[in-house]
């Protein structure tokens, strides 16, 4: 087995930005998930509620390593915001059901928002992870992550995603449907990619995986909303892939597609290095 793709979200809810190496750090991929957008009262605003989220391109120096500015921002039809290093004030956010805190980089960063989406956002930046622990039910003291919705990092194989993608094309027969095209493993916008896997969905049994020098440690399985339902290039929302993970992944009242995973250990770690499962 080895590492298919490796991807960094540099704001969260804009476009992947999928890179050779990467750096794992306690909080996951350096630079991934660091920054966030928000309503003016701070609660997360993802591409859920804003599709236009995913035309944004966010760069960091860890998805290009020739940037010399902590973040540029682009999008169709604005002019690109090279953005120096934040140092605005501290206030509270809110990620789904966890109260944290973020910097709140200010209004040059806020108005480019307001030309991309037409909404009265806020870009923050997440200055010390280490302050987002775990949820103890599954993780161990000190923990940690930044904005990532609940883990460090996000891992599925791509047998997964082919069983998927079968289910998904023998349901449409079922119905008298014309088979979809397969959709693509960016839905589900996972840190690590995993290809050579006999057997679909056994990330899910994997206690812990060693890269290198690095090891990760199952923490959970994901759960998987509407987000997954929207096609990244046309941004309109269908039914797939919930509907069919709701008929074959469905448990606890939610549907289950790839792995959350926590670092034991740290190091570099890059597209076609070996994974190797530990007990």
């Amino acid at each position: 087995m080895h590492i298919a793709a490796l991807n960094i979200h540099p704001v969260k809810s804009t476009a992947i930005r999928p890179v050779a190496r990467a750096a794992m750090e306690w909080a996951g991929l350096r630079g991934d998930r660091r920054w966030m957008i928000t309503d003016p009262e701070g609660e997360l605003v993802s591409a859920r509620e804003r599709l236009e989220l995913f035309t944004i391109v966010a760069d960091t120096p860890d998805t290009d390593a020739q940037l010399r500015v902590p973040l540029r921002l682009s999008a169709p039809g604005v002019p690109t915001l090279d953005l120096t290093d934040p140092s605005g004030v501290r206030i509270g956010v809110q990620v789904h059901d966890k109260a944290l805190e973020g910097i709140a980089v200010g209004a040059e960063a806020d108005a480019w928002l307001r030309q991309v989406t037409g909404a009265d956002l806020r870009l923050i930046w997440c200055d010390d992870p280490s302050r987002r622990v775990l949820n103890p039910d599954w993780s161990r003291p000190g923990e940690h992550t930044a904005f990532a919705d609940s883990a460090p990092i996000t891992l599925v194989s791509r047998a997964s995603l082919t069983q998927l993608n079968a289910w998904i094309a023998d349901e449409a027969a079922a119905r008298g449907e014309p088979t979809p095209e397969p959709l693509p493993i960016e839905r589900f916008r996972p840190n690590i990619v995993i290809d050579d896997v006999a057997e679909a969905f056994a990330e899910d049994g994997w206690p812990r995986v060693q890269i290198g020098d690095c090891v990760l440690r199952r923490a959970k399985p994901t759960s998987r909303c509407v987000m997954t339902t929207i096609d990244l290039d046309s941004l309109t929302k269908g039914k797939e892939p919930i509907r069919t993970l709701a008929r074959h992944r469905r448990w606890d009242g939610k549907t289950w597609f790839a792995v959350r995973m926590v670092p034991e250990t740290l190091g570099t770690i890059g597209v076609g290095d070996t994974a190797i499962i530990l007990d």
